[in-house]
């Protein structure tokens, strides 16, 4: 069979089973085992099939990825992350928007405690959204922040998906993880620079007044101290681990399960109950992202036998491509994909494709990774199946509908994208922190 059909069959029947919503792990499992069949050798190839599939999680990279599951499910399930929100709140006073940007600093935040954009997303919409509400905000400042700032989780470590992201592109994880740092802040600063701009000019943006409440400077300050400072130690734990080398990213992680139980063992929320419904969650999220880890090693080996993955490849490198024309068709692939299928599918089909491609003509990977990652966020919320679209329409009020939730969300689409752009462009403004870090 030629390399083209090949192609056209393992992607086309890829797309067809997911436009049946069957879940994205069975997807590629039968879209494996047809290959599998095909273009490994018929039934002998599905032994081989196998081998590798279970040679893939065995991989010692993807350690971290439960651990820091596990430490995001600690935080969401005993209650410290939304103490740490409520005492946020208290703290901001005086300010444009200041429930907006409440959620934004707050998400930042829980982001870089928790690594987990969905559950990001569903307590800031639970809590936030209807005091937001009731306050007066108008839906354009109340929804868009918090959708937004949900799926920065991707950039800031500790991010599963950027653990998933570094693994099965074989890029360094610890320089993957850092560097998303300067882009998340980044984008932090611009989502709280267009809120303030936004509630000054009125309009059908309005915001309530913000003057301050008669507490004291020091009543507001103790629940921050108290709630959110000691929290930091924990995104110490992790971060500074990896930044002074004296630890792995699958060491830090470990690291930050242990602070982080320990940290709400000392708040006195530590219990059996949330504990036990922090593993079983954690344990549930990891067995689907091993499932599809397995999935995705199998699929880049089929489309290398087939030889579809090595024909399209010749095809784009006689082109003579230079570095940044490589990651435009990255960023033009990826961000018509995430409109319509979710990250880990994104990653399963184009990395066979653009991980050689990008190698072959001299890519930078962290800087391509980086990419990778910020296409992923924009596709959390561009419509029409943004997951943090769906997120937030479950935990809602009732009135209101997923259209003026994605309505509300394009301005903060608009920022992700200039973000996006500004990597593309100027890739130094990110870089130069895992450069100095690791001395690349």
């Amino acid at each position: 069979m030629e390399w083209y059909w090949a192609l056209t069959l393992l992607l086309g029947l890829a797309t067809a089973l997911m436009m049946t919503g069957l879940p994205v792990a069975l997807v590629f499992l039968s879209v494996n085992i047809l290959g599998g069949m095909l273009f490994l050798g018929g039934f002998s190839g599905l032994g081989l099939m196998v081998r590798n599939g279970v040679q893939s999680l065995q991989n010692y990279s993807l350690a971290p990825i439960p651990m820091f599951i596990l430490m995001g499910e600690v935080m969401l399930h005993t209650g410290m992350a939304g103490a740490a929100i409520a005492a946020v709140e208290r703290l901001i006073r005086r300010v444009p928007g200041r429930m907006p940007i409440v959620s934004v600093v707050s998400g930042t935040m829980f982001a870089a405690l928790s690594g987990s954009s969905m559950a990001n997303t569903a307590m800031l919409g639970s809590t936030l959204l209807p005091q937001m509400l009731r306050q007066g905000y108008a839906p354009q400042l109340a929804i868009g922040p918090i959708v937004a700032v949900g799926g920065i989780a991707i950039l800031i470590p500790p991010s599963a998906l950027a653990v998933l992201l570094g693994s099965l592109a074989r890029m360094s994880i610890s320089e993957l993880l850092i560097a998303g740092i300067v882009p998340a802040l980044i984008m932090a600063l611009l989502f709280v620079a267009y809120i303030i701009v936004r509630s000054m000019m009125g309009g059908d943006a309005k915001a309530p007044d913000t003057m301050a409440t008669g507490e004291s400077l020091g009543r507001r300050l103790w629940p921050f101290l108290r709630d959110v400072v000691p929290l930091f130690g924990i995104f110490l734990a992790v971060v500074g681990s990896l930044l002074g080398g004296i630890a792995t990213p699958t060491e830090s992680a470990a690291v930050g399960v242990a602070a982080s139980v320990l940290a709400a063992l000392l708040y006195r929320r530590l219990s059996w109950a949330n504990l036990a419904h922090s593993v079983m969650q954690a344990a549930k999220i990891s067995g689907m992202l091993l499932f599809i880890i397995v999935g995705s090693t199998t699929f880049s080996q089929i489309l290398a036998f087939s030889g579809a993955a090595s024909g399209l490849l010749r095809i784009l490198t006689a082109l003579e491509l230079t570095p940044l024309q490589v990651i435009l068709i990255v960023v033009a692939v990826l961000l018509v994909l995430g409109c319509f299928i979710d990250q880990v599918s994104m990653m399963m089909i184009s990395l066979p494709f653009f991980i050689p491609m990008a190698q072959a003509v001299g890519v930078d990977l962290i800087w391509l990774g980086l990419v990778y990652l910020l296409c992923l966020e924009i596709a959390l919320i561009t419509p029409p199946f943004g997951l943090l679209l769906f997120v937030m329409k479950g935990v809602a009020p009732p009135e209101i509908t997923l259209g003026r939730i994605t309505l509300s969300v394009l301005p903060f689409l608009g920022i992700q994208l200039a973000v996006l752009a500004l990597i593309v462009v100027w890739p130094g403004s990110a870089l130069w922190l895992p450069d100095l870090m690791f001395s690349r």
